[in-house]
């Protein structure tokens, strides 16, 4: 066939067959291809523990510089992209404010008040990466989470597995990370240890570790519950699968690489091909099988403000009365600088996800 006649027969394809066919390969490169890879890394999260906790500080600063801070940094297109009716100059305008006000008054609880900051940083990295992982399933097509109350309790599991099933299985790593940066705004570091005393009690992992089981064992069983209504056995058992290889990770890692390894490799790789859906020109490029194609477009768009987020690390480091001076201090200043962009992050994704129905009652995405 010549080239003329390839680009006729694309033409002719109707919308509905080239949406499925990009969103297949999304779901593909994306979620299901890095899932496996994180199920095939699992006998190395096993011996990191044997590990200095700096080897889990590189390789999370690796995951940050490689995918993690890009995946936020379009942003200010989202709303250009995903609404018929918003301007450049709009989308820009607005988001920045968005960061500019909810960024800065994160910073601000840090230095007022840091271990109410570090467990509501938790909190709010528990709802977003849950929310990224049902967004995932929606592009998936999965149609056992036909409510929106079980895809919150989807949200709540996954969300739930990185940021509490670490706390039930290696408190030791990740008090330190807490007192890290507790430390960076108390500058003695018996009172920063004693800061977070309450989130490391037994009865505190003890009742997360809990909650976790149960809600796990409730989303699963609704799940096998609608397979046995008549949705589709292959998308409850992705779910399972992913959750399986989840709560493997987090028990098994040490805390530090696993989130350093779940967050480029995992989240942020979805949140990235999310973002392909909604550009025209990528979306278009993937549907034609050009992988390489659309990254590089998203790398493109992503550049300066994946920059920019390593200036707000620098002024951070900056400005923290402790100062920085070890490898703990530049990983808790580079969460602290991250927990400032993770909020106005999850607004223009709250709004992304009421712009595709991700919340409604059967809606496919």
């Amino acid at each position: 066939m010549t080239e003329t006649a390839t680009r006729s027969a694309t033409r002719r394809e109707p919308a509905g067959e080239r949406d499925k066919r990009t969103r297949t390969a999304v779901d593909r490169w994306f979620a299901l291809y890095p899932a496996l890879a994180l199920a095939a890394l699992l006998p190395v999260g096993a011996v990191t523990p044997l590990f200095p906790v700096e080897v889990g500080v590189a390789t999370f600063a690796l995951g940050t510089l490689a995918v993690g801070m890009a995946h936020g940094a379009v942003d200010h297109l989202v709303p250009l992209r995903a609404a018929t009716n918003v301007s450049l100059r709009r989308s820009i305008a607005v988001v920045s404010v968005v960061y500019a006000i909810l960024g800065g008054a994160v910073v601000a609880a840090f230095f007022l008040a840091p271990v109410a900051a570090f467990v509501g940083f938790i909190a709010l990295t528990w709802l977003h990466w849950g929310q990224g992982d049902v967004a995932a399933l929606v592009v998936a097509g999965v149609d056992h989470l036909p409510t929106s109350a079980e895809r919150w309790l989807s949200l709540v599991v996954r969300g739930g597995l990185p940021m509490g099933v670490p706390l039930l299985a290696h408190p030791g790593e990740y008090r330190l990370v807490a007192e890290w940066i507790v430390g960076l705004f108390v500058v003695d570091a018996n009172a920063a240890a004693a800061a977070v005393d309450p989130v490391f009690v037994p009865e505190t992992r003890l009742a997360v570790g809990a909650f976790m089981l149960a809600a796990t064992a409730l989303s699963v069983g609704l799940g096998y519950r609608r397979v046995r209504g008549g949705a589709s056995r292959r998308g409850w058992l992705r779910d399972v699968g992913e959750v399986s290889a989840l709560w493997a990770w987090f028990l098994l890692a040490a805390p530090v690489f696993a989130v350093g390894v779940y967050f480029a490799l995992w989240h942020a790789l979805r949140h990235v091909g999310r973002l392909v859906l909604v550009d025209d020109r990528a979306s278009a490029a993937l549907g034609d099988g050009d992988l390489i194609g659309a990254l590089a477009r998203f790398a493109r768009d992503a550049a300066p403000l994946t920059l920019g987020g390593f200036v707000v690390v620098g002024a951070v480091g900056l400005s923290v009365p402790a100062g920085v001076a070890a490898p703990g201090d530049l990983l808790a200043v580079s969460l602290v600088a991250i927990a400032a962009m993770t909020l106005p992050h999850v607004v223009v994704v709250a709004w992304l996800d009421r712009r595709q129905g991700v919340w409604r009652p059967g809606a496919a995405g």
